[in-house]
Order: structure tokens, then C-alpha cells, then sequence
């Protein structure tokens, strides 16, 4: 851990609303991009590992296995720049096609004791439209030094049974900026969204996405934006192994296990608030999603591992379980800024390691 971080920056913001501490991070990162070349200059040394390839996945190179997962930078705001703290990738949203508030009231809980965060967001973003409009500024496909992926969600105004639509004009108005695109359809914080998940609304959900993505790749002579699905933690063996015959037919080109859970550890009583759990109470069950999915897939679908990673040695093990990636969000809060350095240069060391 950054000593500073936690002797210093970290109580001071713990003294914060986590929402308002969330939102004065956003704001050092802006001012980090406004300095000139000094956030390349950390680029340089945060997000490449001396001596550690690219890791190719999902046809794209990553320089490193470490990336941003959604939900921090939910408007498109400092992508950018989050390569100056060592992420090897970032991913923006959720993003729906309505722009929305997301829930009222206090919506983010901090647990140290239990280095845990539980979260009602929902969804705030600034809508699609905006999002796009945003995002064409920024540095465009090709000229990036990491990946950008762009999450997709259901308006909570939009109706089950019009969710495909709600995916489908998201998906139109952002692919040509996303280096790959996520839908998520297990965010526990909007009603209804995580029956997405049931076979007859995935099956088509991911078929018309697809058949999109490939009606636009071949009209532009592209490939196909690469897309991932991101599930939920909280699923029986039954279902994640429909969700991978799925994926499989639909021709999506990974997964993302996983998101927040709604489960409360008995041991921690104090775990309370209405929302999803992420930290460290989360990893254990991350890391079985992640093991089931590798094992019953036979390793033919890509895993990115996400959940729970506190520790350095945490994303280790979502590697050993067979995962190709991993995705920080909750650690930044009780490891500090440069977390995802750390754990790439770990990574980097491990990869050495087993080859």
C-alpha cells in the first residue's frame, strides 16, 4: 500500500460522504489531465511493466492485465487519463439510453473494519447521446495506449420487454469509440434488470446485439466491436452454465464475473444497507464464479475476473482460477490510487513466473 495514501489521504476522505470523496477523486484526475505531458510521463512508468508483453485478449492488446472496471468513471470523464495510475485498461458507463439520477437519497456505504462498499447507485450516467458526444472528443480507436471499454444498461424507465431496443440504440450510438463494449445485465440497483439473465431474455438480448455489431462491422469493413457480458455473483451453477451456452451460440466474446452480490455474510451483521456488496467480502465468491465459468467452458471463453480484489495477491488468484484480466473498483478506496500498479507489476511477475 501507498503509505501516504493510508496515513494521510486516506483518513481525510474517510471523513468524507463516500459519494462526495468519490467525487473529489474525479476531480484530481481531471486536474492531472489538464498538466501538460506529466500524466504520459506517469503513464509511462505506472501502466507499462519493464520487460512484460502486451496480453492479448479479445483481439486486442492490453500492456497489462490491470484495468478500471465501470461504475467509477460513470460519464465518461477521466478515461483518459486512469493509464497514469497504472490500469492497462478502462471502462466507462453504465450507460443507458436515457440519460438518468440514478437513485435518490445516501447511495454508497463504507465498512473499513470489513474493507467493504456497498452501493444503490443506479445507473446515474448522462445518457447516450451525451455520452457520445463526450467520447468523440477524447482520443480516438487506434491511437490509444490501453483499451477503452464502454458498459451498456437498461434505462429504468424502459421495460423489460423493451430492454433489446434500449441495448440496441446504445449500442448504435456508441461502438465506433469503444475498443469493447460490456452489457450489463446484473446490476442489483434497477428493478428488474438482473431477470436479463434468465435464457429466453439472453438469448435474445445477445442475438440482436450481435447481429447489430456484425450488420455495422460489415458495412464499414470492420470487425466486430468485441463484446463481453457481465454477470452477477449470485447465480446457481444451472444458470451460469445456460449463460455460457449462450454466449457461446450468441457468438459474445467473454464474460465479466463478476458484479456486486446481494448476498450479506452472516459474520458481518453490520453489512445492512439496501444495495450490492463489493470488497473483500465479495472475493471468495467472485472467484468461484470465475473457476466455474473457466472449467465448464473448458477455458473457450475469456474471463475477465472482477470482485473483491483488495490485496495484490488477490488478483493472483483470479489468474490461477483462469482468468485473463482482472477489474479494480472497491480496492481503490482502501489501497489508494495506485493500487492497479501494483497489481500489474505483480501480474507482469506471475506471468514470468508460470511460463
Amino acid at each position: 500500500m501507498d503509505y501516504l495514501y493510508e496515513y494521510l489521504a486516506r483518513p481525510c476522505l474517510f471523513r468524507l460522504d463516500p459519494e462526495v470523496a468519490h467525487n473529489r477523486a474525479l476531480t484530481g484526475l481531471k486536474l492531472l489531465s489538464k498538466l501538460g505531458p506529466i500524466p504520459r510521463l506517469m503513464e509511462r512508468r505506472n501502466m507499462i511493466v519493464p520487460g512484460a508483453a502486451p496480453v492479448e485478449a479479445f483481439g486486442l492488446k492490453f500492456p497489462n492485465r490491470v484495468g478500471l472496471a465501470a461504475g467509477f468513471d460513470k460519464h465518461a470523464d477521466v478515461w483518459p487519463v486512469c493509464g497514469a495510475l497504472g490500469f492497462g485498461h478502462t471502462e466507462i458507463g453504465t450507460i443507458t439510453q436515457h440519460a438518468q439520477p440514478g437513485n435518490e437519497g445516501l447511495r454508497v456505504f463504507r465498512y473499513p473494519q470489513y474493507e467493504a462498499v456497498v452501493n444503490r447507485y443506479g445507473f446515474p450516467n448522462i445518457g447516450a447521446d451525451a455520452a457520445a458526444e463526450k467520447l468523440a472528443k477524447g482520443p480516438k480507436k487506434g491511437t490509444r495506449t490501453a483499451p477503452l471499454g464502454v458498459n451498456i444498461g437498461k434505462s429504468k424507465k424502459t421495460e423489460l420487454a423493451d430492454a433489446p431496443a434500449d441495448y440496441l440504440y446504445s449500442f448504435a450510438k456508441l461502438a465506433e469509440f469503444a475498443d469493447y463494449m460490456v452489457v450489463n445485465i446484473s446490476s442489483p440497483n434497477t428493478p428488474g434488470l438482473r431477470q436479463l439473465q434468465d435464457k429466453d431474455h439472453l438469448v435474445t438480448l445477445l442475438n440482436e446485439l450481435m447481429k447489430a455489431n456484425r450488420e455495422r462491422a460489415a458495412k464499414l469493413g470492420e470487425k466486430p466491436v468485441p463484446f463481453l457480458l457481465k454477470i452477477a455473483p449470485d447465480l446457481t451453477f444451472g444458470q451460469m452454465d445456460e449463460i455460457l451456452a449462450v454466449v457461446a451460440e450468441s457468438g459474445f466474446d467473454g464474460i465479466i464475473a463478476t458484479n456486486t452480490t446481494l448476498d450479506r455474510p452472516a459474520s458481518m451483521p453490520e453489512l445492512h444497507n439496501q444495495g450490492g456488496l463489493s470488497g473483500k467480502p465479495l472475493l471468495e465468491k467472485s472467484l468461484g464464479v470465475v473457476k466455474y465459468l473457466v472449467k465448464a467452458s473448458d477455458g473457450k471463453i475469456p474471463v475477465i475476473g472482477s470482485g473483491g480484489i483488495c490485496r495484490v495477491a488477490d488478483a493472483g488468484r483470479f489468474l490461477d482460477e483462469g482468468a485473463v484480466l482482472v477489474q479494480l473498483y472497491s480496492g481503490l478506496v482502501y489501497r489508494g490510487p495506485f493500487f492497479a500498479r501494483d497489481c500489474a507489476r505483480a501480474l507482469a511477475w506471475h506471468d514470468q513466473k508460470w511460463v
